[in-house]
């Protein structure tokens, strides 16, 4: 039976389009996926993420575990900052990729405590590891009782202010990547879409009241559908498709939340110490269909220096136009032309440098 979030009789009251998204009946849109798109790009939507798993870690070895298990180091944060990082095989092979969190209020300077928010399709499965890896004096706590709403768009923070006065100077202070605890309420300045916004955890029986406070103040709620092409012309990386267990961060465009300047020995270095040394390294890159139709997911793309292949792709309705994610082979530039095989019909593209917008801006 498929998992529920606390906000699935709203959505379904809504009227929304429920799908199984990785174990859980989550809502793709509520008629017009579009319509939703647009809303964040120009103003602001709403989105229940209450599928992505919270994991609470804390205890006196919090901070030398978590440098051990994550390729970025949170060594580097403070209280009330974050990081996004991969949690990685022996092999280098991305388990998962997440976002991490140093809480403020942590119980000592020597005791941290952190929050790692997960995916929702692995979330079982990096607890499992993650307990694996652990010990007595690490405590590892899976948050059920939690909903996550992520609220994005250029007038989010505003919005979020006037559904929930109590998070004004909470969300009007927070820089990107940065979180408050607000009573209840988890804010973080992060998202998954190349606008501004917020990410707010807060108690399971809460969420229907914040959820409908946002409706009121002119939020729109938006799906799944929506939160994948807006991710994609954010360039950003979805787990399963970009990346997954049998390649790592270095051929995912992801190189940049791998940390190995600190001298530490975290799972998977020695294996992407050896690999970025190889030249012949595939990489992730970015396509714009010049010719006709839709890229997708596992269309090959033929390019001067070999064969490489579309891993997320869709039509982008902020630039009128189709784009994917693609693994290239080494020595493709941004600016080469390259072919498609879109159903035995080759096609031409343009390859380019994700993102393709941000914060609203057409950047291909």
């Amino acid at each position: 039976m498929l998992k529920r979030t606390p906000l699935y009789d709203l959505h379904r009251a809504a009227g929304a389009r429920m799908v199984d998204f990785g174990g859980w009946e989550m809502p793709l849109h509520y008629g017009s996926q579009l319509e939703e798109h647009h809303a964040v790009r120009g103003a602001c939507g709403m989105f229940d993420v209450s599928h992505m798993r919270a994991i609470d870690v804390a205890g006196s070895q919090a901070l030398d575990y978590l440098r051990r298990m994550l390729a970025n180091d949170v060594g580097r944060l403070v209280p009330g900052r974050a990081l996004y990082s991969c949690l990685l095989r022996p092999d280098g092979g991305v388990l998962d990729d997440l976002i991490a969190y140093r809480l403020a209020g942590a119980p000592a300077p020597e005791a941290p405590a952190y929050r790692l928010v997960v995916n929702a399709g692995t979330a079982q499965r990096d607890l499992e590891w993650l307990r694996q890896q652990g010990n007595d004096a690490v405590q590892l706590r899976l948050r059920e009782d939690w909903a996550l709403i992520a609220v994005q768009g250029p007038q989010a923070r505003a919005r979020i202010a006037q559904a929930q006065p109590a998070l004004a100077a909470a969300v009007a202070g927070l820089g990107v990547f940065e979180a408050a605890t607000v009573g209840a309420y988890f804010v973080a300045r992060t998202g998954y879409t190349g606008e501004d916004g917020c990410e707010i955890g807060l108690p399971a029986q809460l969420a229907p009241d914040l959820w409908q406070a946002l409706a009121a103040a002119g939020v729109p709620a938006c799906g799944l559908g929506a939160r994948d092409t807006l991710r994609l012309e954010a360039g950003m990386n979805l787990y399963g498709n970009d990346m997954d267990e049998t390649v790592s961060p270095l051929v995912s465009g992801l190189a940049w939340t791998v940390d190995l300047k600190a001298p530490r020995d975290f799972i998977g270095r020695a294996a992407l110490e050896r690999q970025r040394l190889e030249t012949d390294l595939p990489q992730l890159l970015g396509l714009k269909l010049l010719g006709r139709g839709v890229l997708r997911a596992h269309q090959a793309v033929r390019c001067a220096q070999g064969e490489g292949q579309v891993t997320s792709g869709g039509f982008a309705p902020t630039m009128q136009a189709s784009i994917a994610l693609a693994r290239l082979p080494a020595g493709v530039q941004p600016g080469d032309p390259v072919r498609v095989d879109l159903r035995g019909r080759d096609e031409a593209a343009l390859v380019c440098r994700p993102p393709f917008v941000r914060h609203g801006k057409v950047l291909v």
